[in-house]
């Protein structure tokens, strides 16, 4: 009987320790300014409005809150310290760029370069110094 209960318990702690999509998502930032983009923006670029969420090596979460054709805020749910691992909320001021006809977002956040390009419905949202992710629309 020890042995079972050790077994479930150890079980429980695997799950909750390394299963990102145990995390439920994060409230928002209490100082999001959600604005929409003007009608005029091109499709492409209006397109990386709102809320997304993606699972790689942790849940990963991504609120474009204002963009227009030229700069972006981006509020991303990261590692907020190399030493803590403690995850929250950081803001970005974000370049708009257009490459090929696509746009990007780009930015430098605490743990390097980052990339955020369109993709069908989602968003490929890439960190020099991590996996790229794939990031879906949510409501």
């Amino acid at each position: 009987m020890k042995t079972f209960v050790l077994l479930a318990v150890s079980i429980v702690l695997v799950n909750i320790l390394f299963c990102p999509m145990a995390m439920s998502a994060p409230s928002m930032p209490s100082d999001l300014q959600i604005v929409q983009p003007d009608p005029s923006l091109p499709k492409g670029l209006s397109a990386f409005f709102g809320k997304w969420e993606g699972t790689g090596r942790m849940q990963y979460f991504l609120i474009v809150e204002k963009i227009d054709n030229e700069k972006a805020s981006v509020w991303a749910w990261e590692y907020l310290s190399p030493e803590t691992l403690a995850p929250g909320w950081a803001r970005y001021d974000v370049q708009v760029t257009k490459h090929g006809g696509k746009y990007k977002l780009q930015y430098s956040s605490r743990f390097g370069s980052c990339e955020v390009t369109l993709k069908g419905e989602g968003l490929n949202w890439s960190r020099s110094t991590y996996e790229s992710v794939r990031l879906k629309r949510v409501q």
